[in-house]
């Protein structure tokens, strides 16, 4: 949230206000779906569709990261987080793509929640910055994943 240098409170970013307009627009599509194949095939039509839209840049991270998650972790259904691309294991997301883009970052980040089976010891990584998606990072992502819904 923003703040001024005297640490006063100005309120959320136009970027947080923006995220927070595409979640609730994202639940009301959701809650006009019939069935949960057509809420299904929807919601990964909904994320190819924001895909598309991003930069070049995060759009072929993104369209890599999709790549990897849907085989690897079939059972993490497609979504819209925040109007981010996200993966959710019975309704609640387990990982999700955030462009450079959306909030002005200098990359992009492959973020899990609290969801994901992650967990090592008493710290582990909850969010990774990608800057370009290898063959070696698909494979990293591959296993995150497998680890996430295990």
């Amino acid at each position: 949230m923003s703040s001024t240098e005297s640490g006063r409170h100005e309120g959320f970013s136009v970027e947080e206000r923006a995220a927070m307009k595409d979640h609730a627009q994202e639940l009301k599509k959701a809650a006009r779906r019939a069935t949960a194949a057509e809420k299904a095939a929807e919601a990964e039509r909904d994320v190819l569709a924001k895909i598309a839209e991003m930069q070049d840049s995060d759009r072929v991270m993104a369209e890599r990261v999709h790549a990897v998650v849907t085989a690897n972790a079939p059972a993490l259904a497609p979504k819209l987080w925040y109007g981010m691309p996200s993966y959710a294991l019975n309704g609640k997301v387990v990982c999700f793509f955030q462009s450079a883009e959306k909030f002005k970052a200098r990359y992009a980040t492959l973020g899990f929640s609290d969801q994901a089976q992650l967990d090592d010891g008493t710290m582990w990584a909850a969010g990774f910055a990608l800057t370009e998606v290898t063959p070696e990072v698909e494979e990293r992502i591959a296993a995150l994943v497998k680890q996430a819904v295990s």
